[in-house]
């Protein structure tokens, strides 16, 4: 059997099982989100529901839950592994006590508010990401998050030609000063000693073919430093371009976290941005990834590692 055909074969199984399963799910926007109740996560959660929530996610991009704060960390970290192999971030610690769970504690200055696609330096991002609310500000601190297949459904034709042809170079030794504007400088040298510990650069195509879905979706976000053959200057005004069409608000979907949420998201067709407004407040989340896989463009070419931090010797 061709590695074609038994992923259909398994695909296939899935939306059996899916079916097997109705879900109370409500979108939350027009183009990307969706909220499910009546569903308690956990990693022993039954297969037929399982498979219906795995396919929502493809359909809807981002999953919201409320009421999950019977979640500790290993059923977190167990639940995840319902999607695949968990892994760590790349360059910063895991949280105490867990291989691989990332604590977002805006106390240790984790604040990501810029627009990105999570972890796009490494060839093999992460496809799923499930984040967890602990503490959450009284007011502020909701997540957006963008369809970027919608958005590339949606680029003028000129736009898209370039787009489907072109690679951009990805690294996690980006400005940081630029990209967090309202950080002080404490913050901003926590960043880069935390971010930049070990550097990465990957070029990714543009345009990468959803493994799933089959659908187009944009790889840009915070972590492209330049299209490939160009210049930096041109790169960035040609970035800024295709950021407004992917974050236009058509494409979005806002969320407003209360503690004890849950998001699932598609990584492999959104960028998100926690928004930062919340002052002096405490905001902590925990999210945990699972391994994704190397991008293919619509030339069937995928993505290169250029630079890890094995060859920085």
């Amino acid at each position: 059997m061709s590695e074609v055909q038994s992923v259909h074969q398994e695909a296939s199984a899935s939306v059996r099982n899916a079916a097997k399963a109705a879900l109370k799910l409500r979108r939350v926007a027009g183009r990307i989100g969706a909220q499910i109740d009546g569903v308690t996560l956990s990693p022993t959660l039954d297969q037929p529901t399982f498979d219906a929530i795995e396919a929502a996610l493809h359909t809807h991009k981002v999953l919201f839950f409320r009421g999950q704060q019977h979640l500790d960390d290993a059923a977190h970290q167990g639940f995840a592994r319902r999607f695949g192999d968990t892994v760590a971030h790349p360059t910063i610690p895991s949280r105490a006590d867990s291989s691989d769970l990332l604590d977002l504690d805006s106390t240790h200055g984790a604040r990501a508010n810029s627009w990105h696609t999570d972890v796009t330096f490494v060839d093999a991002y992460p496809k799923v990401s499930i984040l967890r609310a602990i503490t959450i500000p009284p007011v502020g601190g909701d997540t957006v998050w963008a369809n970027t297949a919608a958005a590339y459904e949606r680029l003028p034709e000129p736009l898209r030609v370039f787009a489907d042809h072109a690679r951009a170079i990805h690294t996690n030794a980006y400005d940081y000063a630029s990209t967090h504007a309202d950080a002080d400088e404490t913050q901003l040298k926590r960043y880069r000693e935390v971010f930049t510990s070990k550097v990465y650069e990957t070029e990714h195509p543009v345009v990468r073919v959803h493994p799933v879905t089959g659908e187009r979706t944009l790889v840009l976000g915070h972590f492209v430093q330049r299209f490939k053959d160009l210049s930096t200057q041109d790169s960035a005004s040609l970035l800024q371009i295709f950021h407004e069409h992917i974050t236009r608000l058509e494409n979005t979907v806002r969320w407003q976290w209360a503690e004890g949420d849950v998001a699932i998201w598609d990584n492999r067709a959104t960028q998100h941005y926690a928004i930062n407004d919340y002052g002096d407040a405490r905001r902590v989340v925990r999210r945990a990834t699972v391994q994704g896989d190397v991008p293919v463009g619509i030339d069937g070419k995928r993505s290169v590692a250029l630079k890890t931090a094995a060859l920085l010797q």
